[in-house]
């Protein structure tokens, strides 16, 4: 990536940081971001864990990030719980093979396609922490450029987090990730898509309306909810 597009990428994402901060948009400008700018990338999520230490996914890409991330919460196994509860960066360049995580890794790859991952660890405010996690569908995928942008895309979750109220707006972050499931598997029952599909569907209908995420997510469940009245 060349110099003028890295800042035009930062000043994307340092317009989201401004107080007050809305987290769910600053969340999804980051890994949207990262996406589309760390060399090799696939697929972008965020976890977090809080005081029950319970951990979810935060402004995922796309459905394939959703669900690797919720494979290894169950298995309790993978780069992304690793980094979590512990190593600040987890590096892993060929999912199939890789016997750190035997169970995880081959399904990982037999599943959803995945050949590559890292994932950095971040810490903001008491309490929260948690793993920017980049996917890759290329086994070595995963080069020292690669590891210096993903570690600056962590940094400013981490911002992001550490500036947004942490009570209230992660309560709101957890809530819309909530709803925007509800609304994709409402999507999927009622147009017969895959989860793909339904989540694209839904992410150009908040692009062509200029409504936020949530809120198309919100509209669509309620309006699913007076007519099943």
């Amino acid at each position: 990536m060349e110099l003028r597009e890295l800042i035009a990428v930062m000043t994307d994402v340092a317009e989201t940081l401004q107080l007050p901060i809305d987290l769910t948009d600053a969340l999804a400008v980051i890994t949207r971001s990262a996406a589309e700018s760390v060399p090799g990338v696939d697929h972008v999520s965020i976890s977090v864990t809080a005081r029950n230490h319970q951990i979810q996914t935060l402004a995922p890409t796309d459905p394939v990030a959703v669900r690797a991330d919720e494979l290894q919460y169950t298995l309790r196994e993978g780069p992304c719980y690793e980094a979590v509860h512990g190593r600040p960066v987890v590096q892993v360049d060929d999912l199939a093979t890789d016997p750190r995580w035997p169970s995880y890794g081959a399904q990982a790859a037999c599943l959803f396609g995945l050949g590559s991952q890292l994932a950095f660890q971040f810490e903001a405010a008491p309490h929260v922490r948690g793993a920017l996690n980049l996917y890759f569908d290329r086994p070595s995928a995963i080069d020292p450029e690669t590891r210096q942008f993903g570690m600056m895309f962590a940094r400013l979750v981490a911002l992001a987090l550490g500036w947004a109220r942490q009570g209230e707006t992660m309560t709101r972050a957890l809530q819309s990730r909530t709803t925007i499931g509800q609304a994709v598997g409402i999507l999927m029952e009622r147009y017969r898509l895959d989860d793909d599909r339904a989540f694209s569907f839904l992410v150009r209908l908040s692009q062509s309306t200029n409504v936020k995420l949530h809120d198309v997510a919100a509209g669509i469940i309620t309006d699913t909810v007076n007519h099943a009245g």
